[in-house]
């Protein structure tokens, strides 16, 4: 569904933020990034074949339009978030077409339209070393839709995982909300699922229609709610994922006494 979705609406600015959250302690201290994905090509295009028994080609698709699209798309964001630098994750010593592409449209978009913002490129493979020896050197990541999966998955973890980790996707028109980690049928009806991501989901969708609608009033709802739950986990009120006790609807209960 959410693939669908994506393509129906033409969401190609897949946005994760992960930041530490008072109350919830990792092994890292001043996280805040914000993961940029490609959403609409790479290997997740689809195009898939069998070439002859037992062997098989998927092919990474990559456009002038849509890297682009999504570098200025960042760069824009980066610029109304107040963030100063991106970093390009890519393998172009490797996929110098596909993801050499990737970083081309990137450095044009740096130097023409925002030469503002510091603009950074690393190996993806050497990046993710990084990241895992101090993500707090990072501020925006830049990166097409493999990448930009994994990678996003990645942070989450340096943050207390995916349960803390708000999703948002983008069009030029329309934008879709989710939290990251999905539905988790497996534990549905169980009181076991956090809730905490998909409520930071929601407080990211108010802060849209307040910008798509000039309204203050839902950027005011969005902070209350944002406050609320950060008090929460500050309180130590937390679910079983995070260290704590409480089940999906206790969690949920602790924040609303707290708006």
């Amino acid at each position: 569904m959410n693939v669908a979705l994506r393509k129906r609406l033409n969401l190609y600015a897949a946005v994760r933020p992960v930041r530490n959250l008072e109350g919830v302690p990792t092994r890292f201290e001043n996280v805040d990034m914000i993961i940029i994905r490609e959403n609409t090509e790479g290997l997740y295009s689809g195009v898939e074949n069998e070439i002859i028994n037992d062997v098989v080609m998927s092919m990474k698709v990559a456009s002038e339009t849509a890297c682009t699209r999504i570098a200025r798309w960042a760069f824009r964001f980066a610029t109304r978030r107040g963030r100063k630098r991106i970093t390009v994750l890519h393998k172009a010593n490797i996929m110098k077409l596909t993801d050499g592409l990737f970083l081309r449209c990137a450095r044009k978009i740096h130097q023409q339209e925002y030469p503002n913002i510091e603009y950074t490129e690393t190996i993806i493979d050497a990046g993710c070393m990084k990241l895992v020896q101090d993500p707090s050197k990072f501020d925006m990541l830049l990166m097409e839709n493999l990448y930009g999966d994994v990678v996003s998955d990645l942070c989450a973890g340096l943050v207390g995982g995916l349960g803390v980790v708000p999703g948002a996707n983008y069009g030029d028109k329309d934008a879709v909300f989710e939290a990251v980690h999905g539905s988790a049928p497996d534990i549905a009806g169980k009181g076991l699922a956090n809730p905490l991501a998909l409520l930071m989901s929601g407080v990211m969708m108010l802060n849209y229609l307040a910008d798509a609608r000039n309204d203050a009033t839902c950027r005011q709802i969005a902070e209350r709610i944002k406050a609320a739950y950060n008090t929460t986990l500050k309180d130590g009120q937390k679910t079983r994922d995070l260290g704590g006790e409480l089940g999906t609807e206790a969690f949920a209960d602790a924040v609303i006494e707290r708006l």
